[in-house]
């Protein structure tokens, strides 16, 4: 079980921080379980801090929720589930800021665009994937090269 899974199951513990958030409203949150980003989402420079929380039960999505910000939560799914995990080019010195010495300690999310009434024409960002060392609980997005990977790329192709 890797970390991203620990998330999901955790035990209860005593000493929780409880934030207010829009879409699931008051959660608890395992210090442990927070995740630092290193460097600030684009566009959203007071989110530092988030959890994962499952979609639901067998569910590939998850929620990146700030901490910081309770409007702020992203849909994202791991990118080894799309066999993109090894596609990705995650620059050196990125993983190196993350602390990231194995595969291992590397998970790549998506995030994803779906649109409600059609999610069969969902989207996945892959020129902004978020790296997150799963040990160290620290995360960042990175951009990479525009010519090589599809902000919108599509998770279910055409017919």
């Amino acid at each position: 079980m890797n970390a991203l899974q620990q998330d999901m199951c955790q035990p209860e513990a005593e000493n929780k921080i409880m934030v207010q958030t829009s879409r699931f409203g008051e959660i608890a949150v395992d210090p442990a379980r927070v995740i630092s980003m290193v460097s600030p989402f684009l566009g959203f420079p007071e989110s530092m801090r988030f959890m994962l929380k499952s979609h639901g039960p067998n569910s590939p999505f998850m929620w990146l929720q700030s901490l910081d910000n309770p409007q702020l939560a992203f849909v994202v799914i791991r990118a080894a589930l799309l066999d993109l995990q090894t596609k990705l080019e995650i620059p050196r010195q990125i993983a190196k800021h993350l602390q990231i010495t194995s595969d291992h300690d590397k998970d790549i999310l998506l995030i994803l665009t779906i649109p409600k009434d059609n999610p069969r024409e969902m989207t996945a960002n892959l020129l902004g994937p978020i790296v997150l060392n799963s040990g160290k609980r620290l995360a960042a997005q990175v951009v990479l090269d525009p010519q090589k990977y599809d902000p919108c790329w599509r998770v279910f192709p055409s017919k």
